[in-house]
C-alpha cells in the first residue's frame, strides 16, 4: 500500500514541477546546459579530447581501506605534471573524518553517498525530496564540520546500490548547491558512450534502475556511469559487481584494457573505473589490485589520458578546450585545511549503539544521523 501511495505522491509531484520537454540544441548551450548525447562537447575530433579516466570508491573512509589509497594512488601524476584524481562518495556511519580530510589535502575529491546507506533498496526506490533532503542537503554541512574542508568543495552524489530516485535527488541537489550526480547508469550508450549532461530538458539516457527523472531541473549534471562489458558481455556499473571476470593478473589487466579501449579508440567518453576498495584488498583479490596498478601506471604515461576528480569532467564539459590546450593550462589548486583532532565515544538515538568518532572538531553530543546532522 506504501508503494501505491508513494507511487501517487511522486506522480503528482512530477505533474507539479515541469516536465522536461525534448532539448532544444540551439537554446541549450555550454556552459549552463547540455543536452544528452554522445556527441564529443565543443565539437572535437576524438584526437583532440582529453580521455578522462575517472577512479571512485564508495562507502566510508576507514583505517583500513587508506592504507590501499595511500599504496595504489597517492603521489600518482598524469603527463601534464598535474596530480593525478580520485573521488571518494562517502558514507557517514563508521567514516573516519581524520582521514577524510587526508584524502581532501591530498587533492582528491570528496563527494556524498548518503548519512544512513540505508541497505533497504525500496527505501531509495520511494525516498521523498524531505528524504534526499536529510540525506544528501544536510550531510554537505555533516562532511563540511567533521572532515573540516569547505562546503563548496562538496560537489557530487552517488546514492546506494545506484538506485534512482527520480526527480527528488536532483531537486535537492539543485537546492542544496551540488552539482553532478554519478549514481546513472547507461547500458545502451557505451559504444559511443554517453557524455555528461544537464537536465535542463528532458534526458535519452536509458532508465535501467527507475525511477529517473522526468522534470526539468536546470543547471543539474549528470555523470552518466558508462558500463563495462564483462566477459559474457554482460554490462556491470561498478568493476566488482562484473560477473564473468578473469582469473589472473594478466587477464584483468587485458580486460581493463579492454573496457578502457572502447572509450579511447572511440568518442573518448569519461571512463569510469568505479569500485569498492574491499575488491582490490591483498587477501581477496592480490591480482586484481596488481592489473589496477599496472593500468595506472601506463594511462599516467600517456600523453592524451589524464586521471581526474569528477568534478574536473564536469568543469572541461563546462568550457571544452582541445587536448593541445588542456595540456598547457596550470593545474587545478585547493588550499589544504587543517586537522584538529578528537576521537569521540557516542551514544545513537537511532540504534542505541556507541561509535567511535574520528573527527577534525570538537565532539558532538549525540551521534549524528538524519535530522540532527552535527550532534547537537
Amino acid at each position: 500500500m506504501r508503494g501505491v501511495v508513494v507511487f501517487c505522491f511522486l506522480f503528482a509531484l512530477a505533474v507539479a514541477q515541469e516536465l522536461a520537454e525534448p532539448c532544444d540544441e540551439e537554446a541549450c548551450q555550454l556552459p549552463n546546459c547540455r543536452c544528452s548525447n554522445t556527441n564529443i562537447p565543443g565539437g572535437l575530433a576524438a584526437r583532440d579530447t582529453p580521455q578522462f579516466v575517472i577512479l571512485t570508491f564508495d562507502d566510508a573512509v576507514n583505517n583500513i581501506n587508506i592504507e590501499t589509497y595511500r599504496d595504489i594512488i597517492y603521489n600518482r601524476r598524469n603527463t601534464n605534471n598535474c596530480t593525478a584524481g580520485a573521488t571518494f562518495y562517502v558514507n557517514h556511519e563508521y567514516t573516519d573524518y581524520q582521514r577524510v580530510n587526508e584524502l581532501y589535502n591530498q587533492g582528491y575529491e570528496i563527494a556524498l553517498h548518503s548519512i544512513s546507506h540505508v541497505t533497504n533498496q525500496t527505501y531509495w526506490a520511494e525516498a521523498t525530496y524531505e528524504d534526499m533532503a536529510l540525506e544528501f542537503g544536510e550531510q554537505v554541512e555533516q562532511m563540511a564540520h567533521f572532515a573540516n574542508i569547505p562546503a563548496d568543495s562538496v560537489k557530487g552524489i552517488r546514492i546506494p546500490f545506484l538506485q534512482m530516485t527520480g526527480n527528488a535527488s536532483f531537486q535537492v541537489m539543485a537546492d542544496y548547491n551540488l552539482e553532478y550526480d554519478c549514481s546513472w547508469p547507461t547500458v545502451a550508450s557505451i559504444n559511443p558512450g554517453l557524455w555528461p549532461y544537464t537536465l535542463d530538458y528532458a534526458s535519452t539516457q536509458d532508465c535501467v534502475i527507475p525511477p529517473c527523472p522526468t522534470a526539468s531541473i536546470p543547471g543539474v549534471w549528470v555523470l552518466p556511469m558508462v558500463t563495462w562489458r564483462d566477459l559474457n558481455n554482460n554490462p556491470c556499473s561498478m568493476v566488482d559487481s562484473c560477473l564473468g571476470i578473469p582469473s589472473t593478473e594478466d587477464e584483468w589487466y587485458q580486460f581493463i584494457l579492454e573496457n578502457f579501449e572502447r572509450h579511447y579508440l572511440g568518442n573518448r567518453a569519461p571512463f569510469g573505473f568505479y569500485i569498492h576498495e574491499w575488491y582490490i584488498r591483498d587477501d581477496v583479490n592480490p591480482h586484481v589490485r596488481r592489473a589496477l596498478r599496472r593500468f595506472l601506471d601506463l594511462i599516467n604515461n600517456l600523453y592524451d589520458v589524464f586521471m581526474v576528480n569528477s568534478k574536473q569532467v564536469i568543469d572541461w564539459v563546462k568550457n571544452p578546450v582541445p587536448l593541445n590546450e588542456y595540456i598547457q593550462q596550470p593545474c587545478r589548486t585547493f588550499t589544504p585545511t587543517f586537522c584538529s583532532p578528537a576521537t569521540c565515544p557516542v551514544a545513537a538515538a537511532h540504534n542505541l549503539n556507541v561509535y567511535w568518532m574520528s573527527i577534525c572538531n570538537v565532539c558532538p553530543r549525540v551521534y549524528p544521523w538524519l535530522g540532527n546532522p552535527l550532534g547537537q
